[in-house]
């Protein structure tokens, strides 16, 4: 994909990506991460921090190793500061991404989420599944 790419990742692809290294998620996920920028906000920061420490989550990977993807992320990210507040999603807690997504210039969300999945696109921002950005990767990466 182009180098002006500019990637939103919900939560729940996020914690798949680093509890499952495997994945498709985290094949977007690195997907992302070598051809454009992935956007984070403070909110969407405190969300995925607060799910990574759950005990749950220990039989995956340890807290540590969970942690430091995270600092990693924080790292390599584009923290944006939120200009709009929007409520259009039927799931008051997933606004967070429409906001990152609009104030960040986005050109993708990619979002397991049918809350999220459901208002594709939005403000002509694509809300893609973690299979469907993966294989619409390829297909540009194949014929640039």
């Amino acid at each position: 994909m182009a180098s002006d790419l500019r990637v939103v990742i919900d939560t729940s692809v996020l914690v798949s990506a680093v509890l499952l290294p495997r994945s498709v998620p985290r094949l977007a996920f690195d997907s992302v991460r070598r051809s454009g920028r992935i956007l984070i906000s403070d909110a969407t920061i405190d969300e995925f921090e607060s799910v990574l420490r759950r005990p749950k989550f220990a039989r995956y990977i340890a807290e540590i190793d969970r942690l430091e993807f995270l600092a990693r992320l924080v790292e390599l990210a584009e923290i944006v500061e939120i200009r709009d507040r929007i409520a259009a999603c039927r799931d008051p807690k997933d606004d967070k991404f429409l906001e990152l997504a609009v104030s960040g210039g986005a050109t993708s969300i990619i979002s397991g989420d049918r809350d999220l999945l459901t208002l594709n696109p939005f403000r002509a921002i694509a809300i893609l599944t973690p299979q469907e950005f993966v294989t619409r990767d390829r297909a540009t990466t194949t014929n640039s």
